[in-house]
């Protein structure tokens, strides 16, 4: 943590919008990992590695997102009941056809977008640049994410 730039108290609320987004990172990590495993269907073979490709896009993503916590001064959540406290996004219904798959990640993908612009303004207004800047480039992966995954409905 450094002490310059942003306030403490700004560095906070800007870790806890981070935090967020860490949850719902990982929600739409875990459902999309496993929409990899059980999609079937005549496109299986793109919708398998359409999958792949985004979900270990964001396990990057969940590791640089807690690692900008910390270096903010927070503690980053870890594990399913602290991420459940703090995301809104369902577990995957394995069941689902593909279509009610790439449907239903689309509307996770979207929720996820939306903490993204919801949290930008705390980064910036606080005169977090690396914060705000990593949020512009998550911003930038989901909304190709979702791009990806409409196009293939």
């Amino acid at each position: 943590m450094t002490n310059t730039g942003p306030s403490a108290k700004d560095r906070k609320a800007v870790a806890e919008g981070l935090s967020k987004l860490l949850a719902d990172t990982y929600a739409v990590y875990l459902k999309t990992h496993g929409y990899h495993w059980n999609v079937s269907g005549p496109n299986f073979s793109q919708l398998h590695a359409l999958f792949m490709a985004q979900y270990t896009e964001m396990w990057t993503a969940i590791d640089e997102v807690a690692e900008r916590i910390r270096a903010l001064g927070e503690r980053a959540p870890q594990g399913y009941g602290a991420f459940g406290n703090l995301s809104s996004i369902k577990d995957g219904d394995p069941s689902k056809n593909a279509e009610e798959m790439l449907k239903d990640l689309v509307a996770s993908q979207e929720t996820l977008v939306s903490t993204l612009y919801a949290i930008l303004p705390t980064a910036q207004q606080a005169g977090d640049e690396v914060s705000a800047s990593l949020i512009s480039d998550r911003l930038t992966a989901h909304e190709k994410h979702i791009w990806m995954l409409r196009s293939s409905l």
